[in-house]
């Protein structure tokens, strides 16, 4: 019973309560931060005793790592899982950092880019992420990295059969491009029945001479799943055939996991007479190292000239030290890592 005149109930033991949450749920037994820095420094005071290692909770961690065991069971099926809500918004790398941070141990080294490039804001608040609830070291080389999280590209640097890459993935199923049905297009990878996305292939043809698909190219994993591998460009699937290191491509926003294990054969989708190609840049070189066999972008320099760059930034700074370094020289001598990245 609440006593007349007075606004708030006393608690059974006969004592108001020392704090109230008001409402907007903020509390009142404080003061707020005056600023984010404030809140930042606050939150620094108390470190990071109240998370789990790595951010997510035990429980969270081995669901995702059950699930990537099963995606690499079977390579190229989609694999559903509880996503979990992070500290970024759904579709700006939600599977992948789940991914990352299930896998991360206190000993691995963890590299984050975004379309080729170390500095973007998502990979720099990835990074830091992983830093701080991981306490892992980071790294903008590609050769340094146990595990590397990437947004639409796969490093230019050949990866070693002790490397992982993780792939954000916005989309899972290549066949949505066809059919918006998941249920029908789930029916059709059970039975292998890819007529839909053979006959998209063969319109692409007809209209324009040649397959026009650019990134998200559809590819076979093991002669038997057609996978969706994520939107890197042309130039980047050839290096998923056969390679030493295991890929894992997850997707937050649509709780799902697929891998493509080591030494698996992908094949991108083609016909005898229409080959599969990649990109062209008329063998015009990156105007910052000279490199012609990197996959390069075109950017604008703001006052009217356009350039054409590496998109790889970390491998076009060690081209820039050294010229003509072949995208394998560290496979020989590991050793050999050559220059441009920096650990932290």
């Amino acid at each position: 019973m609440t006593e007349p005149g007075r606004g708030e109930p006393e608690s059974p033991t006969g004592h108001r309560p020392e704090a109230e949450d008001t409402d907007d749920g903020d509390r009142t037994d404080g003061p707020a931060p005056a600023s984010v820095d404030a809140a930042m420094e606050a939150f620094g005071e108390g470190g990071l005793a109240g998370y789990s290692y790595a951010y997510l909770d035990e429980h969270t961690k081995r669901e995702v790592r059950r699930t990537m065991l099963s995606a690499v069971a079977i390579p190229g099926h989609q694999v559903p899982y509880a996503s979990r809500p992070m500290p970024l918004a759904r579709g700006w790398g939600t599977g992948g950092i789940q991914a990352s941070l299930s896998l991360l141990g206190p000993e691995d080294v963890f590299k984050v880019i975004d379309q080729g490039s170390d500095e973007s804001v998502n990979a720099a608040n990835i990074r830091r992420l992983a830093a701080d609830t991981a306490d892992v070291d980071t790294t903008t080389d590609t050769t340094e990295a146990d595990v590397i999280q990437t947004r639409h590209r796969i490093p230019e640097e050949v990866l070693t059969d002790e490397q992982v890459l993780v792939l954000q993935v916005p989309i899972t199923d290549p066949l949505r491009t066809v059919d918006p049905s998941d249920a029908a297009n789930r029916r059709r990878h059970a039975h292998a029945n890819y007529g839909k996305m053979w006959l998209r292939l063969y319109e692409s043809v007809a209209q324009h001479g040649e397959i026009d698909i650019g990134a998200r190219y559809p590819v076979m994993v093991a002669g038997r799943y057609l996978m969706d591998p994520s939107p890197i460009p042309r130039w980047d699937v050839p290096k998923l055939d056969d390679a030493d290191a295991l890929f894992l491509f997850a997707a937050g926003r649509e709780a799902r996991i697929y891998a493509v294990p080591p030494h698996t054969a992908v094949e991108p989708l083609a016909f005898e007479d229409r080959g599969f190609t990649v990109e062209r840049f008329d063998d015009r070189p990156c105007d910052v190292c000279g490199s012609t066999d990197t996959y390069r972008t075109e950017v604008d320099t703001g006052d009217g000239e356009v350039r054409l760059v590496c998109n790889d930034v970390s491998f076009c700074r060690k081209r820039q030290q050294r010229p003509g370094l072949p995208t394998d020289h560290h496979l020989d001598d590991p050793a050999d890592a050559g220059e441009g990245g920096e650990s932290a």
